[in-house]
């Protein structure tokens, strides 16, 4: 045991030493981490031909994104705002890349911008690659899980995994591939025991919020994106329900045999689940103050007279010394005796990073990911239009019949009512005036039932939402 720990310590010399030495990769490293197909294996009862036999593996995706701005207009004059100035970095295949700052940094805006999903009102200028070309995100390569979970309360975890999977997956697929890769997904985030509960919303007991979060990622994950996007996934959770969350987005690759690339957004992550990430951009008012390995973030702070006290949460510590909203001074050592205005060290950290080996480094790793061109994204293929409304009408039933407001209340307000005229209308005759009185029941049941109808489109407002953010294409 001596023996094997005295070999190993002048490699963790060394890093301690020279962080900026994680950086380093062979060319021939990232071609065989962006090109080469991962083996495919089984998992937890998963058969090596059920899944694969109409689908071929992804490749890993490698994103680049260089010197690359937004702007929005904003305001009657629509002036321009700059949102994010000049940004540069890469997202490798097998690795999480969490993105961090304090709130109104950039962090929401270089996701959308790197997914493609900015609004009309902003402009966007630079250069993003995917796998070394500019090609737009297909269908099934990525996937993007929202800050909000749009979920049908009225459906079980089981039932709105296995509804995602009929819409989702292709029709070469059966449907009991379907169900077993739904299945799998939902053992893959550890919700097997909650499977038959549900989902519950306002005034209906339910999953927890964390669970709720990890069966929006198993919808997103249906089609294997060898991409995923993850916009504040702990935002309302506890540690540790964030923990959990993030852990499994970390070793999703470890399940499925997906060498999938993870880019995720975090607003103030625990000291465990700071652990998980492998690489970190940090942004203050759209700048980049940090790129590169979490676990040098430390030692890059403490290199500019920023050291992180002990026992302390590295992710505090990083957001403390670079939040401005409050307008506190920034501590300059340990013992708090110096301080400087936040705006100062905001700046002193931008520029040590601009003229660091990392951020030379991070140039150099994104010029050889662009350099490595490799085949280009293929669309796959959803669930046919018969299938699609097949599906939607059984799932629209399920949540009628289970939505008290919306089907059994109204049925007892149709029986009232109608009892209600029955009373009203009895023994009308067959004078002249009863045609009148016909007239005004006629038009008083139709009236009503207008409204009625009318009534019941906030649930269909609630399942188009949920349709078009979970099962877009």
């Amino acid at each position: 045991m001596a023996s094997l720990l005295s070999s190993n310590s002048p490699a963790l010399s060394h890093y301690e030493i020279n962080p900026s030495s994680r950086f380093e990769a062979t060319t021939l490293e990232i071609e065989e981490t962006c090109s080469a197909p991962k083996p495919k294996g089984t998992k937890g009862g998963e058969t090596s031909g059920s899944w694969n036999n109409n689908e071929r593996e992804e490749m890993g995706m490698c994103l680049t994104w260089k010197d690359v701005w937004v702007t929005a207009s904003v305001g009657k004059n629509e002036m321009s705002k700059s949102i994010l100035e000049g940004l540069t970095g890469y997202a490798k295949p097998g690795q999480l890349l969490a993105i961090m700052g304090p709130s109104g940094c950039g962090k929401s805006a270089l996701l959308d911008t790197l997914a493609g999903r900015l609004g009309s009102n902003t402009r966007q200028t630079g250069e993003i690659l995917i796998n070394g070309r500019k090609q737009a995100l297909a269908y099934g390569t990525s996937a993007y899980v929202t800050q909000d979970d749009t979920l049908l309360t009225t459906l079980t975890v089981g039932e709105a995994v296995h509804y995602s999977a009929q819409l989702q997956l292709p029709d070469t697929m059966s449907k009991e591939e379907k169900k077993e890769r739904a299945d799998f997904t939902i053992r893959e985030m550890g919700l097997q025991d909650a499977i038959n509960t549900r989902i519950g919303g306002w005034g209906v007991k339910g999953i927890s919020g964390g669970q709720k979060r990890r069966v929006s990622i198993c919808i997103e994950i249906l089609t294997r994106p060898g991409l995923l996007f993850l916009d504040e996934p702990t935002s309302g959770l506890d540690s540790a329900a964030s923990y959990y969350v993030m852990k499994r987005i970390a070793t999703l690759d470890k399940k499925d045999d997906v060498h999938r690339t993870v880019i995720a957004s975090i607003h103030q992550p625990s000291s465990e689940v700071f652990q998980l990430f492998d690489n970190l951009c940090l942004l203050s008012s759209g700048r980049t103050v940090y790129f590169g390995p979490a676990s040098a973030a430390k030692e890059f702070f403490a290199s500019n007279d920023f050291p992180c006290p002990p026992l302390m949460n590295p992710s505090d510590h990083l957001l403390k010394t670079i939040n401005k909203d409050f307008d506190q001074d920034t501590e300059l050592n340990l013992q708090g005796t110096e301080t400087i205005p936040t705006e100062e060290a905001i700046r002193i950290l931008v520029n040590s990073y601009k003229s660091s080996e990392m951020n030379q480094e991070v140039q150099k790793q994104v010029a050889i990911l662009t350099e490595k061109s490799t085949s280009s994204t293929n669309k796959r293929r959803h669930a046919g239009f018969l299938n699609q409304c097949f599906a939607l009408t059984k799932r629209s039933c399920v949540n009628m019949y289970r939505d008290l407001g919306y089907y059994w209340f109204r049925l007892a307000i149709y029986i009232a009512l109608a009892i209600s005229l029955a009373t009203i209308f009895c023994d009308l005759g067959s004078s002249y005036r009863s045609i009148q009185e016909r007239g005004s029941f006629l038009m008083f049941v139709s009236s009503f039932m207008t409204f009625m109808t009318i009534g019941g489109f906030p649930s269909f407002v609630e399942d188009m939402k949920s349709r078009c953010l979970n099962e877009k294409d």
